[in-house]
């Protein structure tokens, strides 16, 4: 193994400013810093995690508290993208990420136990139950947190902005005709209020009524639960013109009821889906949503987690709200008359 006395060896110089310099240290000239750290990777010179542990007091571990309700898991395209921004974040910063979880193996400990045992230097919680007890004990606890699209007092967050992405759907939407539109919205959170609200919001200034017939809700993440509710209001005797599904892949279920039902997209019934995500891009007709900015949110939250850690003295808790985009698929169609 390469230790920093072959490095200093190499370049003639001190043990102590090949370490300086390893940790960019401002007393290294930028000549010398950039010479060493060349060496060092020629030699395949790695640092050793426990002793820098040691010596900083952090593990250069974030810890990521990730539980998605649907079931999905990994291969959930939003949730996915988000955890990839994160990721390469934190690696571009020298840390590395551990899945919390509620035990190892059959052992069994909470969340925030977990956190103290793999000795994490903060802790991102970027999909879970936010009503759950173990939460609220790491959000409460003494590490630092970070959350994603849900605020809690005195913690940093970074939230999509969910109220103006449904209003501008809304606006878009009704500015090619359309008055009769259902939401097939998701399961209660605080995403799915800030939705709702940014969508009767547009609809109200719009003079537009909300029918509660036609404000459902389904699962999220569900093509099942989206098909069987849009095929039971496309069945009725006055159907929408339009319907609002709780995210894109649930408008998979949506696409399906119409097509069972003999109706076309966008000629007969409009859809508009939410999240952006690449999928939707392959539907036919191509699906009309608002793109979250996953890559932002991911990024944002990894490198406010890690101010936290490394400057707590300066760095305040924030809500970081960051904006999405309008797609404009083919899925909605003008409404004449």
């Amino acid at each position: 193994m390469v230790s920093l006395k072959d490095i200093s060896v190499r370049c003639g110089v001190s043990i102590a400013t090949v370490s300086k310099a390893l940790n960019n240290h401002k007393d290294v000239s930028v000549i010398t810093r950039e010479r060493i750290i060349k060496t060092a990777r020629e030699m395949g010179y790695f640092p050793n995690a426990q002793a820098r542990a040691l010596k900083t007091k952090r593990t250069f571990d974030l810890g990521v508290m990730f539980d998605e309700e649907a079931g999905s898991g990994l291969t959930h395209e939003f949730f996915a993208a988000i955890l990839n921004s994160f990721k390469t974040e934190a690696e571009s910063r020298g840390y590395d990420i551990t899945f919390i979880t509620k035990g190892i193996g059959v052992v069994k400990m909470t969340a925030y136990e977990h956190c103290r045992y793999r000795n994490v230097d903060g802790i991102a919680i970027i999909c879970t139950d936010f009503s759950d007890p173990d939460v609220y004990e790491v959000v409460t606890g003494d590490l630092p947190v970070v959350t994603i699209d849900h605020v809690f007092d005195c913690r940093s967050a970074v939230v999509s902005n969910n109220e103006s992405g449904m209003e501008q759907l809304v606006e878009y939407v009704t500015a090619l005709g359309h008055r009769r539109i259902a939401f097939i919205q998701g399961k209660r959170s605080a995403v799915m209020e800030k939705r709702l609200s940014g969508f009767c919001k547009a609809c109200m200034m719009r003079g537009i009524e909300v029918r509660p017939d036609w404000l459902v809700t389904a699962e999220y993440h569900s093509p099942a639960s989206a098909y069987k509710l849009a095929k039971a209001m496309l069945s009725a005797e006055e159907r929408p013109t339009c319907i609002f599904m709780p995210d894109d892949f649930s408008a998979i279920g949506g696409y399906n009821a119409a097509n069972d039902l003999g109706l076309r997209i966008p000629e007969d019934v409009s859809i508009v889906g939410y999240d952006g995500i690449a999928y939707a891009e392959f539907l036919q007709p191509k699906l009309t949503t608002y793109k979250q900015n996953t890559v932002e949110i991911g990024s944002l939250a990894a490198q406010k987690l890690i101010s936290t850690i490394e400057l707590p003295a300066s760095t305040f808790a924030e809500v970081i709200t960051v904006d999405g985009s309008l797609v404009k698929g083919a899925s909605v169609a003008a409404v004449n008359g």
